[in-house]
Order: C-alpha cells, then structure tokens, then sequence
C-alpha cells in the first residue's frame, strides 16, 4: 500500500512541482506542505481532540470513579452512565483515528524522500550457500526485492525489482545473476540504455556478509563459493542524492558526523527540528491551566526525539521534509488553541484556571504578614 501511494500520487505531485520549479529542496517543501494541508482535516481533529480531553481529563477521572463507586453492583447501570459521560466529553481514543487515517500517507511520504531521487536506493539479498549434494532436493522459490522507483532523469521514474529466479538457496559452487527488471520484465540495462549517461545507474553490488562464502561480480553474478549465510547488496545512485539546496551540501547526505568531520548542515536541520518540535508543544499548552508534569515532559521530549536522530541517521531530504512539516503542525496548533470551546469545557477550564490562580494569591498574602505567626494579635503581648 505504501509503496502504491507513493508511486502513484506522492511522485507524480513531485514530478510536477520539479516540472515548476526545477529544485529538488523546493520541490520537497511544495510536496510536503501539499500533503499537509490534504491531511489538515485529520491532524486538526487529532489536535482538538488532544486539547479537549487534556481539560476534561481530570473531571473525566473523578466522575468514572463516582459512577463506579455508585453502581458497583449494577454492571450493566454502570456501562450506560460510562457511556453518557463519554457522549458528554467525547472518547480518549477519538483523536486516534484521524492519525491512523493518515499514517499510510506519511510513512508513503518519509519512503519516497529515502528513495529515488534523493538517496542511493539500495537491493539487499540474503543467501544460503547448501552443499552441492544438497541443493537438487531443495525445491526453488523464486525470490523478487520490492519495487523502488529509479528516477532515470528529472522527471522520468520506472519501477525495479532484483530478483533470483531460483531463489536464496545456492548451491555451493553455483553461479547465479541477480536480475535487475521492471515489473513487466524488460532488463534495467535496457531501460536506462537510451538515456544520457545512463551506465551511471548501473548499481554497485557489494558482498556485506559473509565475504568468505559468496563472492559478487560487478555485473551482479553470484558464486557460491562455500556453504553459509551472506548477504549481497546493490546501490543504484540517486539522480538528486548530490544536489544541494540552500546550505543543504547534499539532499542524500547521511549522517551528523561522517568521516571526522561535522555535516553542520544536517546539523542546523537536526537543531531546526528539535526546536520547531519544542514550538509545537508550547502551543499545544496555550491558554490551559499550568501542570509541572506536562511542562517537563515538554521540554524533555523534543531533547530526547532531536538527539535519537544524531545516532538515527536519516537523509537531509527527509530531515528538511521533517522541519518543514513541523513548522506546519506548529502553525495549525496556534490556530486551532485559538478556537472557542464547548460551554462545559470553558467552564472546567475557567474553574481549572481559578484553583491555579488560588494558591499563588494565598502565596502572595501569606509574604505580607511580615514574619507575625499565625493568629498573633497585630500589636502583640504586651
């Protein structure tokens, strides 16, 4: 699914944004607000959702356990009340749906931007080498990769698969070619044949376990050299892995720290993330009462998700589709915090925003005494 939604309406968008404007990291930014603003209805549903049961949440709780308390030997009264309060709030679990709705979307989204054109797509098989006098008894199972799109130029992109006809299981001593096809089975190489400098997607096959076991040509031809597990991997290079934008060095480029030295590139967009994730949060909590709990966890939570993608590495394409995306989601909460609330719902909030308010002026009174103990006659003993 993810893979068809990607094929069939996340590269065609980006194939006309390019058409536009012909800059991979504009066409990016143009794509992932489109879709962000397709999904708007769903991640606004989410967020008012959130807001709602974040004021609910505490009223919600003490009325439960009353009813429970109260119909503790009548299950069935018991669901029906549970049932009213859940109409009167609405469910916890309401603002999960539109996520779900809209989760195939943006992991078809994050697969596109780590794929052709703006990453080294790579074709990873795993082997077993059996002895010789074993391998007639093994029945063969063809084996097909999935399907990535090769962006072959700026706007053209065919589906390719690898595949072994006879499978994973070699025999020892056999030679076996990894075929590279479309999905109608015409050869990549004739594919790419016709186009400018097109030898430049021919992929670059490397054995990345079991080096002793199996051994691969650069043509793609696999020799069994002992029996074993191994894994072969082919990388065809990205049209726009090496295209820059802004003071992105590359699109493809992978990694914070890569061969001694910073990529201060991805490190502003990893930094741009953390801080627009941060923005994000404080807007979600605009206007509710305080709570110390969820205010820790709003400045912990983007600390610990930025510094997951220092040791994560992922491509630059995908962290400024991320920013980008962030920004959005940061712009929609401060929009839709500004929303009038159901008439229950402002009036827990204004009660919430009252008892907050109560202990700080008890606080302030208290500082005005001047050092007299409580109940102490104002002139004192005399």
């Amino acid at each position: 699914m993810i893979g068809y939604i990607s094929d069939n309406l996340l590269l065609p968008i980006l194939d006309f944004f390019y058409g536009l404007v012909p800059s991979y990291g504009l066409a990016i930014v143009a794509l992932t607000v489109v879709i962000r603003l397709a999904l708007f209805p769903l991640s606004a549903g989410s967020i008012r959702s959130a807001r709602r049961m974040r004021i609910a949440q505490p009223v919600m709780q003490k009325r439960q356990a009353e009813i429970k308390a109260r119909y503790a030997s009548d299950p069935k009264k018991q669901q029906a009340e549970l049932g009213k309060l859940m109409k009167e709030f609405g469910s916890p679990l309401a603002g999960c749906l539109p996520l779900l709705v809209q989760m195939p979307i943006l992991f078809a989204l994050f697969a596109t931007l780590r794929g052709s054109p703006f990453a080294d797509v790579p074709y990873t098989l795993n082997l077993k080498v059996l002895p010789a006098d074993q391998i007639a008894a093994v029945e063969p199972k063809p084996f097909t990769s999935a399907s990535h799109s090769i962006f072959i130029t700026e706007t053209n992109h065919v589906p390719i698969i690898a595949s072994l006809p006879g499978g994973t299981k070699i025999g020892a001593g056999e030679t076996v070619p990894i075929q590279l096809e479309t999905r109608s089975g015409e050869s990549f190489r004739n594919v790419i044949s016709g186009v400018d400098n097109g030898q430049r997607f021919l992929p670059t096959w490397t054995v990345t376990k079991g080096e002793g076991i199996v051994s691969v040509s650069e043509t793609g031809t696999i020799t069994a050299l002992t029996t074993g597990d191994a894994t072969v991997e082919g990388k065809i290079t990205g049209l726009a892995a090496r295209s820059g934008f802004l003071f992105i060095k590359a699109l493809g480029q992978v990694g914070f720290y890569t061969e001694g030295a910073i990529n201060w590139d991805i490190a502003i967009l990893i930094g741009a993330f953390g801080l627009s994730l941060f923005a994000s949060q404080l807007l979600s909590g605009m206007g509710m009462p305080a709570n110390p709990q969820q205010s820790t966890a709003n400045k912990i939570t983007p600390v610990m998700i930025t510094g997951m993608f220092l040791f994560f590495p992922l491509p630059a394409g995908v962290l400024l589709y991320m920013v980008i995306a962030n920004i959005f989601q940061a712009l929609q909460t401060f929009l839709l915090t500004r929303e009038a609330l159901p008439e229950n719902l402002q009036s827990i909030l204004d009660d919430q925003r009252l008892q907050n308010s109560q202990p700080a002026a008890a606080s302030a009174g208290g500082g005005s005494t001047s050092g007299r103990m409580p109940f102490e006659p104002k002139g004192g003993n005399k």
